[in-house]
């Protein structure tokens, strides 16, 4: 390569190298295999081989031997020039999986199995990668999948003393969230609270993050959450706010339907309102949870 680092990215020049480029930077782990290029381009090894030892040479991508195969990357020095040449940057990568589920297995070990753990955390991380800003989908979906297991924890006969209940709205974004923050403030550790949303939204509305924090309440890391069957079973109160049918029925809940308006797009006064009313119904309600 030369001193200047400019003949590298002459070998851009030739676009078969630019889109070769391109699918090493583009793919999950960032490299490939001469055979893979080939079929993706749909064009013979030994031409690929061609072009990969043009790059080689000019020091745009690095040699990793694997046994008896060849991986291919983008040199660490060149990433940004590739960048830069190729228009826009790799796409985020998915979460390490096996990360979360390793973890969640140390931290269920004795009550679930880590197939089991492993299945909860993949259909959480699919439940949530369509709504979930990629920044933040694995330690989402490590969250979600922790909350569903203890759910499924409570369904098998590990129930306590503690109620437990579930606020479930349409987006999870809105009125479940001020009732199960309100709750919390309220209750403490002496009742369980879990949300959810029938069809939840990407975000905690800002106008319900401001009403809270007006009487002292922090929503701390609450995000929406899809509604699943093992969180309905485990609740014994499941609280609704307008999601229709959505929630499913099971013998020994007990279901409210909160009759409250939708907060979305209303001014601040009218938020402050829902807030209150869903403030004496929760306060209602954890008199009847609560009685002593």
């Amino acid at each position: 390569m030369s001193s200047d680092g400019s003949r590298g990215m002459a070998a851009l020049a030739d676009p078969t190298r630019a889109k070769i480029l391109r699918l090493i930077r583009d793919s999950p782990d960032g490299r490939q295999l001469v055979g893979r290029l080939a079929e993706a381009l749909a064009l013979r090894q030994p031409t690929v081989s061609h072009h990969m030892k043009a790059l080689l040479a000019e020091g745009v991508v690095v040699r990793e031997p694997d046994g008896r195969r060849v991986w291919y990357s983008i040199a660490p020095d060149q990433a940004a020039r590739v960048d830069a040449l190729l228009g826009g940057g790799p796409p985020v990568r998915p979460p390490d999986l096996e990360r979360i589920v390793a973890d969640l297995s140390t931290r269920y070990r004795g009550t679930f199995s880590p197939e089991t753990v492993r299945a909860q955390v993949s259909e959480s991380y699919e439940l949530l990668a369509g709504v979930t800003a990629p920044p933040l989908v694995a330690s989402r979906t490590a969250g979600f999948a922790a909350t569903r297991l203890d759910a499924l924890s409570r369904v098998a006969g590990d129930r306590t003393d503690r109620p437990e209940v579930l606020f479930v709205c349409v987006q999870n974004a809105g009125r479940s969230q001020l009732a199960a923050g309100i709750l919390r403030q309220l209750a403490g550790d002496r009742v369980a609270v879990r949300t959810a949303g029938s069809a939840p939204g990407p975000e905690v509305r800002s106008s319900i993050v401001h009403a809270l924090d007006e009487i002292g309440i922090s929503l701390g890391g609450e995000f929406p959450k899809p509604l699943t069957d093992e969180m309905v079973r485990a609740a014994d109160v499941v609280v609704t706010m307008g999601c229709g049918d959505a929630c499913p029925i099971y013998p020994g809940r007990r279901y409210l339907d909160w009759d409250l308006e939708d907060p979305v797009g209303k001014p601040a006064a009218v938020v402050r309102a829902i807030r209150d009313d869903i403030e004496r119904r929760v306060r209602s309600l954890l008199i009847e949870l609560l009685p002593t």
